[in-house]
């Protein structure tokens, strides 16, 4: 008996057919329910579909890089990706896991290998609901499209607006200090440029609040940061 079945969904994006044949193999040997798409774009619509436990991702797809497409997943989830590889450099390993990778995996590997990783990164993944729309009064956020609408209508953001909102939508309800917003949307380096906030939150709250001056989805805590109000309208 092996005590140690994963069992559970997995989402393979890979583009060679004969590496998701060799995958499907080994999962369903675990009881994983697995689904297959062979581009970064299917791979997306399969992970918001399928909600799956464990994403396996290939480097090189024929639609999008790899690295494009983890960067994606990561502004909404937090599900355990195990990059796939022939590239054996080590800064692009550093890359992937600086992106968000959970493991990285070079070809070609065996598949007791894989499933050990599977297991380690399951073990160590907290389960929380995953989440890529956003209802909050007359604004309406779609994570994985990137489309942001109040009131219905889509309003367009620069790359760094839409940052600075994604990450107050995830914290929805709780202070997000200065300090926090500065290292996810500028960087560790940006640590000490509080401006940056200042200016940004201003030009968000023009384009997302009916009375900038008065907001009311997006407060400011005195001397703290930034909080998202929740049911705001």
């Amino acid at each position: 008996m092996n005590d140690t079945l994963l069992t559970g969904i997995a989402v393979v994006i890979d583009d060679e057919v004969q590496i998701r044949r060799f995958l499907r193999v080994a999962l369903e040997a675990e009881h994983y329910t697995v689904y297959e798409a062979e581009t970064g774009q299917a791979g997306l619509q399969e992970v918001v579909f399928r909600r799956p436990d464990v994403i396996i991702l290939d480097l090189g797809l024929p639609d999008m890089d790899g690295m494009d497409v983890l960067r994606r997943l990561r502004e909404w989830s937090k599900i355990p990706v195990l990059m796939l590889s022939v590239r054996q450099e080590v800064q692009e390993k550093v890359a992937a896991l600086d992106a968000g990778a959970d493991d990285y995996l070079t070809k070609p590997f065996h598949a007791a290998e894989l499933i050990a990783r599977l297991r380690v990164l399951r073990r160590h993944t907290p389960l929380e609901p995953e989440t890529h729309s956003f209802e909050n009064g007359p604004l309406h956020v779609d994570l994985l499209a990137r489309i942001v609408k109040v009131n219905g209508r889509e309003v367009h953001l620069t790359s760094t607006e839409y940052a600075l909102l994604r990450v107050l939508l995830l914290h929805g309800g709780k202070v997000v200090t200065h300090h926090h917003l500065l290292r996810e949307v500028w960087g560790p380096n940006a640590a000490e440029q509080s401006q940056y906030v200042r200016v940004y939150m201003n030009h968000l709250r023009k384009k997302l609040e009916k009375n900038p001056a008065l907001p009311r989805l997006i407060k400011t805590e005195p001397g703290i940061g930034y909080r998202m109000m929740l049911g705001g309208d």
